[in-house]
């Protein structure tokens, strides 16, 4: 049976917008606004993730088959789609990050490569700045998909963050890398989607993101700082390190970018700012070092004691303890890198399409060109189990394993069992909000949403950005908001006679400030930072509510670039 998306079921478009807003409204009220009392008696916000997520999901469906007319044959398939693809790939990733990072603290290597962090540098502020931002975009350009925010985050608290402040840091410093995750996915796919040349929307992104490179790293600081009561001159203490780490990434990133780079920007500008930054710190010392125990002891009104002393390694030990992290690196770049990803889905990738989905829903006007698209939408769950990032890191895990640390048959049970227990709630929290997202993208709700901000006129340059924040926030990828909303973009800019090229990168651009709110991204935030997976997910709520207005803010001055480049600085967009 086909299925015809109806972007405005109701007869009236502005009740159908909030109809289809309601499964979102249900998320985020039951996640971090509904109040209740806890086991202790203590009045908190927000339920318990899984069960937020399973409510939200039960009005998706009510919406999709009562309001949109979607047959529930239809609906039922396009969750199990979502709760699969939750699974395969993105669980997979947070499982090899986490099987990772828990054999180097069952081996006791992690402790040396703390000390040879600390060694570069104790100050927590800059540690942050290293590991969350710049360690964390080179894995965004290389895999995305949420293996920054793992990889990053479960550093980050072995280096004795608290599991709360590390999640919060790397899910704002995973922002303005995300335009070009995984070898340039998004951009590429805006670039189908569109027909616009891939490298004139990079020059597009590269001309507006470059000053988000330059304000994030001081966002970061100050987060940390000040969420843990600190005071601002412990940001500004720093502030040549924040601005040696934003000046390398934005340059290379704008340089990258203006050469069309798609592929490789987001990679260079993580590594160049890596290098520089740790250049930097040999020869540049903060007045005041701020350790993580003394943050810690200052908060809770103890007395820090005296500092410890940082262990001296060998060369050979560091390599060792190093050994997981850097073929982590190796294999993740790896598997983005096109002509291998396709050599090895040679070998083995089955691709099932979804039954009573797969071609049956078709998008209509104003989203497709003519009244109905000519074909559905595709349905294909690809287990292409061997080019999955997850599969990467999980190779880079049993080499050095083996080769390098020498794991013993009982280290190696222990690994797998704290990591399965660890995450067996956060990834059914991952699979539920994955399978709503599709029943959204499939009945066709979130195009009704994206119209609304359509609906602007001469506002449309600053609710384009907007309408990508929607998008990522809906299904937590800026490639899947890309592949929603990109035609959506082209066909409104050409309405109100508006540049394509510079709404169509909105998207994109704008998409990146969702990606620290979308449910996807802090559920494998918490996972890599509580070991403690009950928590974890008891923390859902709490991550939200800290994250929700740096996401808004953000996407605001996007919103106000993207203006002044439509009506008062258009030469700044490149001539298509």
């Amino acid at each position: 049976m086909q299925y015809l998306q109806n972007y405005n079921p109701t007869g009236n478009f502005w009740f159908s917008v909030l109809l289809a807003a309601l499964p979102i409204i249900a998320l985020l009220y039951f996640l971090a606004l509904h109040p209740h009392k806890a086991k202790n008696g203590e009045r908190i916000l927000g339920i318990y993730a899984p069960y937020a997520a399973l409510i939200a999901v039960v009005v998706a469906f009510v919406i999709a088959i009562f309001v949109n007319g979607m047959p529930a044959s239809m609906t039922l398939a396009a969750f199990g789609y979502g709760v699969a693809s939750g699974l395969f790939p993105i669980g997979w990733i947070v499982f090899g990050a986490i099987f990772l990072y828990t054999m180097t603290v069952v081996t006791g290597k992690f402790e040396i490569v703390k000390d040879s962090i600390a060694g570069i540098t104790a100050d927590r502020r800059l540690q942050a700045l290293l590991v969350a931002f710049s360690f964390g975009a080179f894995i965004e350009g290389a895999s995305g998909f949420g293996t920054p925010v793992a990889v990053a985050g479960a550093i980050m608290v072995g280096l004795g963050f608290r599991p709360l402040t590390a999640a919060v840091v790397c899910l704002i410093a995973n922002t303005a890398p995300v335009a070009w995750g995984a070898i340039g996915t998004p951009v590429l796919t805006l670039a189908k989607v569109t027909g616009i040349n891939d490298g004139l929307i990079t020059q597009m992104a590269g001309r507006q993101l470059p000053f988000f490179s330059l304000i994030i790293p001081f966002w970061l600081v100050a987060t940390l700082v000040l969420m843990e009561k600190g005071k601002w001159k412990e940001v500004w203490e720093v502030w040549p390190a924040i601005l040696v780490t934003g000046l390398s990434f934005a340059t290379v990133q704008f340089t990258m970018a203006e050469y069309g780079l798609t592929m490789l920007v987001d990679i260079g500008a993580g590594m160049g700012s890596i290098i520089i930054t740790s250049l930097f710190l040999k020869v540049w010392i903060p007045k005041n070092i701020i350790t993580n125990e003394m943050a810690y002891a200052k908060l809770e009104g103890r007395d820090p004691g005296k500092p410890k002393a940082i262990p001296k390694h060998s060369w050979p030990v560091l390599l060792q303890a190093w050994m997981p992290w850097v073929f982590l690196a190796i294999f993740v770049a790896m598997w983005g890198v096109p002509s291998i990803k396709t050599w090895l889905n040679g070998l083995f990738n089955p691709q099932y399409n979804v039954p009573f989905l797969h071609l049956l829903a078709f998008k209509t006007a104003p989203v497709s060109v003519g009244a109905v698209a000519k074909t559905g939408e595709a349905a294909v769950f690809g287990f292409n189990l061997i080019t999955m990032a997850g599969t990467g890191i999980l190779i880079a895990a049993f080499i050095t394993g083996i080769l390098f640390l020498r794991v013993t048959a009982a280290q190696w049970k222990e690994i797998l069992v704290t990591t399965i227990v660890r995450l067996k709630i956060p990834i059914s929290v991952i699979s539920l909000v994955i399978g709503l997202s599709y029943i959204t993208k499939y009945a066709g709700t979130d195009v009704t949403l994206a119209l609304a901000f359509a609906k602007t006129g001469v506002l449309y340059p600053f609710f384009a950005v907007m309408i990508g924040w929607l998008g990522v926030f809906l299904t937590g990828s800026d490639t899947a908001s890309n592949s929603l909303f990109g035609n959506l973009q082209l066909v409104t800019a050409q309405q109100l006679g508006l540049n394509p090229l510079l709404m169509v990168t909105a998207n994109s651009t704008g998409g990146v400030m969702g990606k620290m709110i979308d449910a996807q991204s802090i559920t494998v935030a918490t996972a890599a930072c509580y070991a403690d997976a009950d928590e974890g997910v008891r923390n859902i709520g709490v991550i939200f509510r800290k994250v929700f207005w740096h996401s808004i803010v953000l996407a605001f001055l996007m919103g106000l670039l993207t203006m002044l480049q439509a009506y008062v600085f258009p030469w700044m967009i490149p001539t298509m």
